[in-house]
């Protein structure tokens, strides 16, 4: 199963574009900041992380407020069929 729930911040934002099957896309940048605990020891995590949002769900993140926190549900694919990068695809968000 490739299903990842992850809260985080949206720090940056494209404009709401079209692909060439005319499919409404807007790419983002997410920024996610916890305290996990990993082998009985408290760990500071942070990163940032490349999204997409594509379809229906991609008008409600154009009108997302930035720097808000939401917590989102999707799958993790590699950026195009010849990379090595992985963009998360979000499928959900609230």
């Amino acid at each position: 199963m490739n299903q990842l729930v992850v809260v985080a911040t949206i720090s940056e934002r494209d404009t709401l574009r079209y692909t060439p099957a005319g499919i409404p896309v807007v790419n983002a940048i997410l920024l996610h900041q916890s305290q996990q605990v990993e082998a009985g020891v408290a760990r500071q995590v942070e990163f940032e992380m490349p999204a997409i949002a594509a379809g229906e769900i991609s008008g409600r993140m154009a009108r997302a407020e930035l720097g808000a926190s939401y917590q989102f549900t999707g799958f993790l694919a590699r950026k195009n069929r010849n990379s090595k990068s992985l963009v998360f695809h979000i499928i959900d968000f609230n």
